[in-house]
């Protein structure tokens, strides 16, 4: 591992990383660990991978908390406020944006058209990822088969991710009991530099006070009915609540927002929804839509875009506050137990089921991009989604072909590799797309 950057490296990489973050959690995580140990070497992979689990044990979108326990690591407080900061602000800039322009235009085809081609790039990159980290991670028998397992329970059984994890971490436990030897060759691959950061938990408390204290401001100055309240707990209330990732609660944020609330049309979640898959950022920052969408038509009457555009911003406020409260709260503690053998074992142990994730999204992932729609197959516990074979998007298909020689046969860096394929995407959408 290389020395620790220099802050206003890190700013830069962060500004970057925010910028590329396409693909949800799958090509996120991918692109974090390509940036910050593949190419900068800045963490290891052991560590890595240890912010990574205890990150998917919690609510909310996991790669922008780990975008926070990494800058907490590499420079403590101030580095993990601006990590989650730069992740997420491109986005919502973005999101923000496109919201604009579909209240003004209602026509965004060729605005997701320009990102038709970054999707293609991203699941070579999320691929990439998979093997580096399943090659290094993935030894003996045990971890291999709670891979598999993980995999198996996630992508045919649907079981929530805090589930599994807890579930494998349990198993490597149990095993460190009965041998201990493993147990301390699993912490002597962890290491034991536990990191110190001061003022961690301090602002920790701060970020609770921002949190609680927007809520009470909110009822205390416009009442329970008002639209802004109601954004206000309802989003409050899913932060606490999205285990799994974004699309674990989507279906309840259409129904509440749709039927409850009416804050915006079946049709327009889909199309949100659509905003949020080709721009780069959490996936759960479909809700800066909805929230946009609920300001419009609920807010002052005079000022509709300056309510939507307020509205948009507290939704964002209230549903990632909660993301850094998480970390600056864990992860010290978390941090803590890498010179731990047995909690070493156990977190080994989860890194192999983290594998088994990362699988599942990545081929969640490809599935939505290659194919235009999936059947479901549930009975006797399990809950499939199966790609229809008419429905394979050719397009798609090729430019995804094309990544994949661009990363595994010429090997393309990071940006060569997103630009090729952006540049291809644009020449199918203006030039030979039907």
């Amino acid at each position: 591992m290389t020395p620790a950057p220099s802050f206003a490296d890190a700013l830069a990489v962060w500004w970057r990383i925010g910028w590329l973050s396409f693909g949800g959690p799958a090509g996120q995580i991918a692109l974090m660990h390509r940036v910050l140990v593949q190419e900068k070497g800045w963490l290891d992979e052991a560590r890595f991978l240890h912010a990574l689990n205890y990150c998917m044990l919690l609510p909310g979108p996991e790669a922008q908390q780990l975008a926070v326990y990494a800058g907490w690591l590499l420079h403590g407080v101030k580095g993990g406020v601006v990590a989650g900061l730069l992740f997420i602000l491109p986005g919502a800039l973005v999101i923000l944006a496109l919201s604009w322009l579909y209240v003004l235009l209602g026509d965004l085809a060729l605005v997701e058209g320009l990102f038709f081609g970054l999707k293609a790039a991203v699941l070579a990159i999320v691929v990439q990822a998979l093997l580096r980290i399943a090659a290094r991670t993935l030894r003996g028998w045990l971890h291999p088969v709670l891979a598999v397992g993980g995999f198996v329970a996630l992508f045919a059984f649907d079981l929530p991710f805090p589930l599994v994890v807890l579930g494998a971490g349990a198993i490597g436990f149990a095993v460190a009991a009965v041998r201990p030897r493993q147990a301390e060759v699993a912490g002597e691959a962890a290491g034991v530099d536990v990191v110190s950061r001061p003022g961690t938990f301090a602002a920790a408390m701060i970020f609770l006070g921002l949190w609680l204290g927007t809520l009470v401001a909110l009822l205390g100055l416009l009442g329970p009915d008002d639209v802004f309240s109601h954004i206000g707990l309802f989003f409050s209330k899913l932060a606490l609540v999205t285990f799994g990732g974004a699309y674990a609660v989507l279906a309840y944020v259409a129904q509440q927002g749709v039927e409850h609330y009416q804050w915006l049309e079946p049709g327009e979640m889909l199309d949100g929804l659509a905003l949020a898959e080709t721009t780069p950022g959490p996936l759960i920052l479909v809700t800066q839509f909805v929230g946009f969408l609920g300001g419009l038509r609920h807010g002052a009457a005079d000022a509709p875009l300056l309510m939507a555009t307020l509205a948009a911003l507290l939704t964002t406020w209230v549903t990632f506050l909660p993301c850094f409260l998480w970390i600056f709260l864990g992860a010290p503690h978390v941090e803590k137990l890498r010179s731990q053998p047995a909690l070493a074992a156990a977190l080994a142990a989860i890194t192999a089921a983290v594998v088994g994730v990362i699988a599942n999204l990545a081929l969640w992932f490809g599935l939505n991009v290659l194919f235009r729609e999936r059947t479901a197959i549930t009975g006797w516990g399990l809950d499939l989604r199966l790609p229809v074979p008419g429905s394979v998007d050719v397009a798609a298909a090729v430019l995804v072909a094309m990544a994949f020689v661009l990363a595994f046969v010429l090997r393309l860096g990071l940006f060569p590799l997103l630009g090729v394929s952006a540049l291809l995407g644009c020449v199918w959408m203006l030039f030979l797309a039907a």
